[in-house]
């Protein structure tokens, strides 16, 4: 009985692997520009750091204020594996563990040569920075303020049979030579800063709501130097074409009407160096920032994440 069932589990695993294979080996770019490394399973070891600002300024019947506010940086070492293109990771951050940090972040990516798509949430509670508003000057504490954030960008790349962004960020293709694309993309960047009442009864009642939505195109480029170096730079700019922002005070809601044009920006880097065909390093870089506001307010957020990396291929 025992062997059976050994038996049958076996003619699963060939057969999800003859489909994984046969997907993973599909052709559906030029070879001249673009391949596949030979292994089925690449193993990669990953540090991240990772932060975001907040900055606002805020003008009205002639009184100024401003905030400048940042998230504490969060690290976080994961492992992760690719078989046949398909990605499994798991994460460790050593300041969740102390007790330092107890922000909490997802990031969801998936990339192929044609499209691809990041999506980021955040909730902290170690927001602080400076705030002024008609000359009087405090500062924001951590634990004084929570923040939410969902941010999601997409891409098309016209040139996806000759450019590959997988090659510069997931490295389960390979670039083979130069090669740049046309690029368009959505994007959106949503979310809310409030403190709380409960903790602090006599803290000024603040809460910040925004919502943009953008579509836009840049471009990005694969740089091959040599045998063994890949650069990847690229820009991909979004106007904002629907909002919906409000801010309330002490009770006293407001809606935020953006002015024109207010742009959602991602950009993106990478540099990743092969040894050989077994054994490569890297690092990456995304950044999402916006231009936002009107003629009382003007806001700008700016999410980064560096990430480097050492991956082994058998």
């Amino acid at each position: 009985m025992k062997a059976k069932v050994d038996s049958m589990v076996k003619a699963k695993y060939v057969k999800v692997d003859s489909v994984l294979t046969a997907r993973y080996n599909k052709v559906t770019y030029d070879t001249n520009y673009i391949g596949r490394p030979d292994t089925r399973l690449t193993l990669k070891l990953r540090a991240n750091i990772s932060g975001s600002h907040f900055d606002v300024h805020r003008r009205v019947n002639g009184a100024e204020g401003s905030g400048h506010l940042s998230n504490a940086h969060k690290a976080t070492l994961s492992i992760g594996a690719n078989y046949r293109g398909i990605t499994a990771g798991l994460a460790l951050n050593p300041g969740s563990l102390s007790g330092r940090n107890k922000d909490y972040e997802l990031n969801v990516n998936a990339y192929t040569n044609r499209y691809g798509i990041d999506v980021i949430y955040l909730n902290s509670r170690t927001l602080s920075g400076p705030v002024s508003f008609n000359g009087r000057d405090v500062y924001l504490e951590q634990g004084m303020a929570d923040m939410k954030m969902l941010i999601i960008d997409a891409y098309y790349a016209f040139n996806g049979r000759r450019f590959s962004y997988p090659a510069a960020f997931t490295q389960s293709y390979i670039q083979k030579r130069s090669a740049g694309s046309w690029l368009v993309g959505l994007s959106y960047l949503g979310g809310r800063i409030m403190n709380s009442d409960e903790k602090f009864p006599n803290a000024l009642e603040l809460r910040i709501y925004t919502g943009h939505f953008g579509i836009g195109g840049g471009y990005g480029y694969n740089f091959v130097i040599g045998r063994h170096l890949l650069v990847h730079v690229s820009a991909l700019p979004t106007l904002v074409i629907a909002n919906r922002n409000n801010i309330t005070v002490n009770g006293v809601r407001r809606d935020m009407d953006t002015k024109f044009p207010d742009f959602i920006l991602t950009e993106r880097a990478s540099v990743v160096y092969h040894f050989n065909k077994k054994y490569f390093a890297g690092a990456t870089f995304v950044m999402t920032n916006s231009l936002l506001g009107d003629k009382s307010i003007d806001i700008n957020y700016k999410k980064w994440r560096v990430r480097a990396f050492l991956g082994i291929r058998l």
